[in-house]
């Protein structure tokens, strides 16, 4: 018997079309045109443009006097206090932050309201008034008396460093305190009822789980509080400290060129806080690695891709 339908030789390639074998036309793509993207463009450079030549070319502005002091002794030496204070009063806030943020979290209703009435006063006044109790408490107290451990004048301990220690670190306590105690709760409570049931006790349960995965969400709002304390370290210039803003203001009384040292004093400021930007940006991402399938892109790829973005659209146009 023969087959119904014939089968054809392997070999055989199906006939084409003439139209199949023509390929298709090139799509070309014609970008939008955002015209109102150049215009404010347009505006925004030429507001930055009158700004800065209305400084520039301000008479009474010596620039001379700018280049002069930024690396003067005395204005180094009040940049390296700001950063030593400022660093000094991050770990204490740091520090008894935690401290206040196991305490309000506690079972134990007396931890709890202590903590809860201490960040409500620290967070309730502002710095710069606590920054005066603490020069002035020499007020009330004379001398300061702790028995045979230590006894002395409270003008010889408070010195202006203490006060701006204290002052500036008790209160960012208060701030690291809330801010500890949102990473602390942002873990599942699943996680601390494992660790209890493998017989983990509590303290090792918050130093071995709980706290490395709360970093994740502790750690950026800590180095803006980091940033922010550089910026309100110069309310220490009310207990007489020498720090930046108070060793650009000496030189800019005794010089008369107050304006030009406060813009030293910016500058340093600038440099300061712009640094640690750069390790705040990176210690996040290092903190991100396991949340996310993709890291967030550093500074230079964003800048190389869109530099290439940019020479796309050209290539479109």
């Amino acid at each position: 018997m023969t087959d119904k339908f014939d089968k054809e030789p392997a070999d055989s390639t199906p006939p084409v079309s003439k139209e199949a074998s023509v390929p298709p036309e090139a799509i070309k793509a014609i970008p939008v045109r955002h015209y109102g993207r150049y215009v404010s463009a347009v505006v925004v450079l030429a507001l930055v443009g009158l700004l800065v030549n209305a400084f520039a070319t301000a008479k009474k502005i010596q620039w001379s006097a700018v280049g002069d002091t930024v690396f003067d002794s005395t204005v180094i030496a009040g940049a390296g206090r700001t950063l030593l204070i400022s660093v000094l009063a991050m770990i204490l806030g740091v520090v008894l932050g935690i401290v206040l943020a196991v305490m309000r979290l506690s079972k134990n209703p007396v931890t709890s309201w202590v903590a809860w009435v201490y960040i409500w006063f620290f967070r309730g006044t502002p710095v710069y008034v606590q920054l005066l109790l603490w020069f002035n408490l020499a007020l009330i107290f004379p001398m300061l008396n702790l028995g045979p451990i230590y006894k002395d004048e409270m003008t010889d301990v408070m010195t202006p460093f203490m006060c701006a220690l204290l002052g500036l670190g008790l209160n960012e306590a208060a701030y690291m305190a809330e801010i500890c105690r949102a990473g602390l709760m942002a873990v599942d409570e699943g996680q601390t009822e494992a660790s209890h049931a493998l017989g983990m006790s509590h303290a090792k349960t918050l130093r071995r789980i709980v706290i490395p995965q709360a970093m994740r969400v502790i750690v950026p709002p800590t180095g803006n509080e980091f940033i922010n304390m550089l910026k309100t370290s110069s309310l220490v210039y009310a207990v007489t400290y020498n720090e930046l803003l108070r060793a650009t203001s000496t030189i800019g009384s005794t010089s008369y060129a107050v304006m030009e040292l406060l813009f030293v004093a910016s500058i340093w400021y600038l440099v300061m806080t712009s640094v640690f930007s750069v390790f705040q940006y990176y210690l996040e991402r290092r903190y991100a690695r396991g949340t996310t399938r993709q890291l967030p892109s550093t500074p230079w790829q964003k800048v190389k891709a869109n530099m290439l973005s940019l020479g796309r659209e050209r290539g479109a146009a």
